[in-house]
């Protein structure tokens, strides 16, 4: 059997065929090119959803017509398709489905302000956090609404979806998302896996305003406008967009307790699975649904933005990421480098303070661009294992760690990563973990496996931590904690 997966994370489209029988696969994927890109930090993380949805449609069709036979008789051989998308994204669509606003991205900020506002009422703020396992927090699509309703728009006159309702919607005409994507929303009960009334309230809005939820594997059907957008048949199997974290927790073989998901792409986030919701008294870590369970974890908004963002900034265009690490092995003094905080973006766990400022400290004059490029590869994994000790605490230590993301092209960040947690980290022989996921969910939706606990993943390299560096990162990590907390305020 074949699977079609597709996937529309934050920068780029992507597309998987998957042959269940061969266990071979094919994938490709293409950068968005927005004809709209938003540069100051108010617009940053607004997108057009339409364009998101073509780009990842045409990576699918052009997929299929490459590696499947263009006979008529052919064309059925995509069994079932699976969608992904990104986690808290949200838009207003009218009546007819059209996207009214531009689609607010997990990196959209501009709800801050109205945040930093609310989290002065710490019981509001505690309330909200026991009840969603979010945080009162921009990142949430709850707070990107009410900022939409501040500014005027009368939210319950409009459809609210996120990209992969979207996209589920313009394949089969089925407006329903997954409890799993919603529980990342900060609209959802998670003890309740429904809608929360009250929150509802607190926007004016219904469920006529929202789709219907639905389980993780509520199949719709393809249709004719699906398929001719996709050049396949219509009436197959479409399985509901889910976000991309929970796919990962899937894809990566870590939905059995103990085992941790640690993403380090465009933003970073570690996942351990929980048989209930683990919300602790003091926010600091987040807690959602997951297809078998719940899913505890930690998230921070700064990793390769901060990366790309340095080398845009600081490095001739003619410099690629090899020459700079090339040039970082003659750093002698580690020890010594300035201090990066990654909060370009602002901060999600553990502090939560979606407005808070990014930058160096602790520069010194003999430093020069490759001392800081360092210090940023340095300041992401630092911020990250501050993220690691509050999820620990709360979650357990993990007896396994999953490593996957854009950090996995660099080996000197990934030995850098193993060094300061001080933990063998395995990379799975597939680097495409959520999109795996929506292969796992179909293969057990089409009978051929079990349950998605019997996915079986072939085993990958271990980065294993070098303890010569232990006792230096620990003193460097002191040292970002001692200016996380002088620059809290």
């Amino acid at each position: 059997m074949r699977i079609l997966v597709l996937e529309s994370s934050t920068t780029s489209a992507k597309a998987m065929i998957y042959d269940t029988d061969t266990k071979s696969f094919f994938v490709d994927s293409r950068a968005y090119e927005f004809t709209d890109n938003k540069t100051d930090a108010a617009s940053i993380g607004e997108q057009d959803p339409r364009q998101i949805f073509s780009t990842t449609i045409e990576v699918g069709r052009q997929l299929c017509l490459s590696k499947i036979n263009s006979d008529k008789a052919s064309r059925k051989k995509i069994d079932i398709i699976a969608l992904v998308n990104t986690f808290h994204s949200v838009m207003l669509c009218d009546r007819q489905m059209n996207p009214q606003t531009p689609l607010y991205q997990w990196h959209f900020t501009g709800a801050s302000s109205l945040c930093r506002e609310l989290r002065h009422d710490e019981e509001y703020t505690l309330k909200f956090y026991k009840k969603t396992g979010c945080m009162v927090n921009s990142t949430y699509p709850f707070f990107k609404l009410k900022l939409l309703r501040q500014n005027g728009w009368a939210l319950e006159k409009y459809n609210i979806m996120g990209q992969g309702t979207y996209n589920t919607y313009r394949l089969t005409g089925s407006w329903v998302v997954p409890d799993v994507t919603v529980s990342g929303s900060g609209l959802l009960n998670t003890h309740t896996r429904d809608y929360d009334d009250e929150l509802l309230k607190e926007l004016s809005i219904t469920r006529e305003n929202l789709g219907a939820l639905v389980r993780y594997n509520a199949a719709q059907t393809l249709s004719a406008e699906g398929a001719a957008l996709l050049g396949l048949e219509p009436g197959i199997l479409v399985l509901p967009s889910i976000a991309d974290g929970a796919m990962n927790q899937i894809g990566s073989g870590a939905l059995a307790m103990g085992t941790m998901t640690f993403s380090v792409g465009t933003s970073g986030a570690m996942r351990l699975s929980v048989p209930n919701p683990v919300i602790p008294d003091k926010p600091s870590t987040w807690c959602y649904l997951s297809p078998h369970a719940w899913m505890s974890g930690a998230a921070t908004p700064g990793c390769t933005n901060c990366v790309d963002w340095f080398k845009t900034q600081f490095f001739d265009s003619t410099m690629n990421y090899e020459k700079i690490e090339e040039n970082l092995s003659n750093l002698s003094d580690y020890s010594n480098s300035a201090v990066f905080l990654p909060f370009l973006f602002g901060e999600r766990c553990i502090g939560w303070k979606d407005d808070r400022l990014g930058g160096f400290v602790d520069i010194r004059p003999h430093h020069t661009s490759y001392d800081l490029y360092y210090s940023v590869l340095e300041g992401v994994l630092l911020n990250l294992y501050q993220c690691y000790e509050a999820l620990t605490k709360v979650s357990g230590v993990p007896q396994k760690v999953k490593l996957s993301g854009g950090i996995l092209n660099s080996r000197y960040w990934l030995q850098m990563c193993a060094d300061i947690f001080q933990i063998p980290m395995e990379i799975d022989h597939s680097q495409h973990g959520s999109i795996m996921g929506g292969v796992a969910i179909a293969m057990e939706k089409l009978g051929v496996i079990p349950s998605l606990l019997d996915i079986e993943l072939p085993i990958g390299n271990i980065v294993q931590p070098n303890p010569y560096n232990s006792d230096m990162y620990r003193q460097r990590y002191e040292r970002f904690l001692h200016w996380y907390e002088i620059s809290a305020n």
